[in-house]
């Protein structure tokens, strides 16, 4: 029988297959930021355990609440800085070059093909856009990760999904996974992963396929995958290009990692994404959505960042909309590029100038308004559009509504005061050129 993609990597990374219900497998990476890892380190000193398996194999990042807002949140960036130096982890990331981690740790070349990758974050099934198979855990599995640099997890079944199709101008990646989510709930793919595939991906660049699988979470899965081309060669090659004779040798490599044709799957989708409009979400789940031009929600606040959609390509997107245009008095707007290099580059494209002569405020890389810890926190009763990926109830700050919504979506609201289909404002902007 044939395997999907997770299956492959699975076998060749099982170690231990005596247990019923779980299998132990090596891991290729641990990712470690500061809010779930202090507490796994702080529990492995008590046990006497204060060892890592492989400094070279962790990645650790402070990118929650950076700068440190207040004693607590120092305390846990002191916890993890002192424990990267300790163990002299080399790619640690403090303030000055730290990032979004699930940005930071592709950009940086630290997810390939065929990985296995943990960290004590739901969203690190955004690595599966590379063809890795990485999922979230809880502190005491990061802890034997960290520790024996393996982690037991039941074997993995597939759901596929197929997009076909051509998507309007005006509908990005974040339209199209909220469609998804939509379709499927959150609880869809519950212990599952979600296989990508189709026009559609093949389409997409890495920085949109990485959207998609950063929010597979949200429909329940353990992680979102997406098969390795040469766009994941291109976008990794200045990492790797010393392994291969050349990019059609490494997409040969990367190419076991592909589904077999007889690949079983538990269940599969295919959609024409060729109508499909803008979503936002509304209430307090993801799956809870309506299009973007029904809406006519005043907002308070509107933001533009986070693992899910904070890159380059999101900016140039989003300061295409804003360029000559002025964001409504009422409505703070914010922006947190992703990683240094976004910033940088951001910075030298003019892109940063037009959100500021906008009305936006751009502030250093950080995750801390998704989770309603810094930099963007709503007051009870407020409203948000966000490109951020969880509109849980309070997510954003205690009483306040989070809106979810892709980047054009996040900056036309912006302008407008209260959330709107972007696409009048793209094609008013194509009529003027």
């Amino acid at each position: 029988m044939g395997k999907t993609i997770a299956q492959k990597i699975f076998d060749a990374h099982i170690i231990d297959d005596t247990y019923e219900n779980a299998k132990i497998i090596k891991l290729d990476a641990v990712f470690a930021h500061e809010i779930t890892t202090p507490p796994a380190i702080k529990d492995l000193e008590t046990k006497g355990l204060d060892k890592v398996f492989d400094p070279n194999k962790i990645k650790v990042v402070i990118d929650h609440v950076t700068p440190s807002k207040d004693t607590r949140s120092a305390i846990q960036a002191k916890i993890l800085r002192d424990w990267a130096r300790r163990h002299k982890i080399k790619d640690f990331f403090d303030i000055g070059k730290n990032g979004v981690c699930h940005a930071l740790f592709p950009e940086q070349g630290f997810v390939r093909p065929g990985y296995t990758i943990i960290m004590g974050d739901s969203h690190t099934c955004t690595h599966g856009a590379f063809g890795a198979f990485a999922f979230g855990v809880g502190t005491t599995a990061l802890e034997v990760g960290i520790l024996k640099g393996v982690v037991a997890t039941s074997y993995p079944k597939s759901i596929k999904i197929v997009l076909k199709g051509q998507l309007e101008n005006g509908v990005y990646a974040k339209d199209v996974i909220l469609h998804i989510i939509h379709e499927l709930t959150v609880n869809g793919a519950t212990n599952r992963v979600i296989e990508f595939s189709g026009e559609v991906i093949d389409n997409f660049s890495m920085e949109e396929r990485m959207t998609l699988t950063n929010m597979a979470i949200e429909a329940g899965a353990t992680s979102g995958i997406c098969a390795p081309d040469m766009k994941t060669v291109e976008y990794l090659w200045k990492y790797i290009k010393n392994d291969f004779n050349d990019k059609a040798d490494a997409l040969k490599e990367y190419s076991r990692w592909l589904p077999d044709a007889d690949a079983k799957y538990e269940k599969e989708f295919e959609f024409d994404v060729s109508d499909w409009e803008p979503l936002i979400t509304i209430k307090y789940s993801p799956d809870q959505s309506i299009l973007a031009k029904d809406a006519d929600i005043k907002i308070d606040q509107a933001y533009l960042g986070s693992c899910t959609n904070g890159r380059i390509s999101d900016l140039r997107i989003a300061a295409g909309i804003l360029k000559g245009q002025k964001i409504a008095d009422h409505v703070r707007g914010i922006l947190s590029p992703a990683t240094p290099t976004v910033f940088k580059t951001a910075l030298k494209e003019g892109l940063l100038e037009i959100f500021m002569d906008s009305g936006f405020v751009v502030t250093n890389p950080t995750c801390g308004a998704c989770l309603g810890m810094s930099n963007g926190v709503l007051a009870p009763g407020e409203v948000a559009v966000s490109s951020t990926n969880r509109n849980f109830k309070g997510r954003m700050g205690k009483g306040g509504m989070v809106h979810l919504a892709s980047p054009a979506t996040v900056v036309a609201s912006a302008i407008a005061g209260k959330i709107v289909d972007p696409r009048k404002y793209i094609s008013s902007q194509e009529e003027g050129k």
